[in-house]
């Protein structure tokens, strides 16, 4: 394929992959850690109020970059955000399968595999960090291949650029950081590399991690706490036992086991073990085939242990290593019967999960089956929001602050939890919504956010009524607005 050839196919895939998510995306104001995003992009917070794990800067600065666009509802905008950065999550795999195999077929089957993967898309349709981390680290294989292929420095100088990016958006990146830390250290060891160029690599990874270097920074000169200030760096405010946790317990096991499944829905995912087993046999070389197999066995163990309710979002890194073996799988046996039908096929059960989460909604709720989600959010069926990946037209955060203001007599004060708090305040913010109204909550995850303990509740009762607000039988409409008395 010529290089014409090459990067047509790449924005073809590219636009695909863009159309498809972005109609899948959700259009609209959203709740808990989505919603929060939305409310920072909206105020310029590029740290949060919940410790420097959980900033996510460059995500930020993207959104506040998006925010002055005035093109389309600004949250619909933010949640675009992931859709862009999952298409060139795709684009950048299914570019990478093609330059190492040098064959069209397994580069289809790697992007297709990943496109359909149930987190990867589910998480594209939302305001969320992690389709950005995967564009930085499709980015980052791209070129720590291309450096093994042609031994051209300028490839590992763009390796360190895109790995400081990668920290500057999520904390995951300090994976493919370790990994290629221990390269460097191996090649310059072997003189296959200087220390000039070293310095080069990294110069530009601090120049990319500038961002989350600017936080750190700021925070250990206003509380003089370095080692607390690099311990929120690390694991945030209250997370440290969930990112060190080295217990499993049967039913964590068997959920990580059961959300793994759902991700990859075809008898295809055999290949993933046939990929594992060949690896070696058409690696471009040894230095990328072991920087694979460690970034795979890491991302796999760091989710698989971890504790955090949404922990099943962190297989996302992994599932994308793993639709690239999937791939190399399927190549292998396709290349070794040289079998057209065997090809088709394979392209075909890569369109199974489609079939898989139009139907598991209905079957796992006639079962009652636990998918360990809050349940109680409001005018949202649990199931299908969970399982069903895309999120086109959902409109039940908007719905529920209607709901809401419409209960509320003119001055009175609303206290809400972290779940139900953002889209109440940007439907009176960026909708212009009962203004006349005060929305409280108790955990302060932005700035500029009212909190409870900024007033007694004796204060805030003096300002008019105060009103809870509870997702009790929300879908029905009743239920969701408590008054509290003093």
């Amino acid at each position: 394929m010529t290089s014409d050839n090459l990067k047509a196919s790449y924005i073809i895939v590219l636009l695909t992959a863009c159309a498809i998510y972005s109609a899948s995306c959700a259009p609209g104001p959203l709740w808990q850690d989505s919603g929060m995003y939305q409310y920072r992009i909206r105020h310029d917070d590029i740290e949060g109020k919940l410790g420097l794990a959980l900033s996510h800067p460059l995500y930020h600065i993207i959104g506040i970059g998006i925010k002055h666009i005035r093109l389309g509802e600004f949250v619909y905008r933010v949640n675009l955000i992931s859709a862009v950065a999952a298409a060139f999550t795709i684009a950048n795999l299914f570019l990478l399968v093609r330059l190492w195999l040098n064959r069209i077929l397994p580069a289809i089957i790697a992007a297709a595999t990943l496109v359909l993967s149930h987190t990867f898309w589910r998480h594209a349709a939302i305001a969320e960090t992690y389709t950005l981390y995967t564009a930085l680290l499709s980015a980052e294989l791209l070129m720590l291949l291309q450096y093994v292929k042609t031994k051209r420095m300028m490839f590992l100088y763009l390796l360190g650029l895109f790995n400081g990016l990668a920290i500057a958006n999520h904390m995951l990146a300090s994976v493919g950081f370790v990994c290629y830390a221990v390269l460097l250290m191996i090649l310059l060891l072997r003189k296959q590399i200087s220390f000039k160029s070293l310095g080069i690599i990294v110069i530009l990874f601090i120049v990319g991690a500038v961002p989350y270097e600017y936080l750190i920074i700021k925070n250990v000169i206003q509380t003089g706490d370095l080692s607390g200030t690099l311990a929120s760096a690390l694991f945030g405010e209250s997370w440290q036992a969930d990112v060190l946790n080295t217990s499993l317990s049967a039913k964590l096991v068997k959920e990580n086991l059961i959300f793994m499944a759902y991700n990859f829905p075809t008898p295809n995912v055999i290949f993933f073990f046939v990929g594992l087993y060949g690896l070696k046999k058409v690696s471009p070389g040894r230095s990328f085939t072991n920087v694979f197999l460690a970034m795979l066995i890491l991302f796999f163990v760091f989710a698989f242990r971890y504790t955090v309710p949404d922990r099943y979002a962190f297989f996302i890194p992994f599932y994308c290593l793993a639709s690239i073996l999937i791939s190399v799988g399927s190549n292998l046996l396709i290349l070794k019967h040289n079998r057209k039908a065997l090809s088709w096929t394979v392209l075909i059960l890569t369109l199974l999960p489609i079939a898989t989460y139009i139907i598991a909604p209905a079957v796992a709720e006639k079962q009652k089956f636990n998918i360990s989600t809050r349940a109680d959010v409001p005018y949202r069926n649990d199931y299908v929001w969970f399982l069903q990946p895309w999120k086109t037209g959902y409109r039940g955060a908007e719905e529920f602050a209607d709901q809401v203001f419409k209960k509320l007599d003119p001055g009175a004060v609303v206290y809400a939890d972290n779940t139900m708090v953002y889209p109440l305040l940007y439907m009176q913010e960026v909708k212009g919504k009962r203004a006349d109204i005060r929305i409280i909550s108790r955990y302060a995850s932005s700035e500029g956010l009212p909190l409870l303990s900024e007033k007694s509740m004796e204060q805030w009762l003096s300002e008019g009524d105060i009103f809870s607000v509870s997702p009790i039988d929300g879908q029905k409409g009743q239920g969701i607005v408590w008054k509290v008395r003093d």
